[in-house]
């Protein structure tokens, strides 16, 4: 079963907010055997719309990664991004 990517792509608007979202999505990809390659750091946006906040995860799977999205911690952290935080998300099967 091929891996997993999870992409997002953020501009943040309440540090606090956000902040609480962070700490449970982080729990959330974890429980779920995800582990983060890329978040925040540094970037150099070639084309599209540019997030400040640019945010890498793998996981063991599509299913993995969708189940972790779905899970009720995940939902919870969305609650404080809502209105914390404007964002695209993609989860993307990889070539494995």
């Amino acid at each position: 079963m091929p891996s997993a990517f999870w992409i997002a792509h953020v501009t943040v608007s309440d540090d606090e907010a956000y902040g609480k979202y962070a700490a449970l999505a982080t729990k959330a990809i974890a429980e779920h055997g995800g582990t983060f390659l890329a978040r925040g750091g540094t970037s150099i946006q070639k084309e599209g719309r540019a997030h400040p906040r640019n945010v890498v995860a793998t996981f063991p799977s599509l299913e993995a990664a969708n189940a972790c999205y779905e899970s009720a911690t995940y939902q919870e952290a969305l609650s404080h991004a809502r209105g914390a935080s404007e964002r695209d998300l993609v989860l993307v099967e990889a070539l494995d």
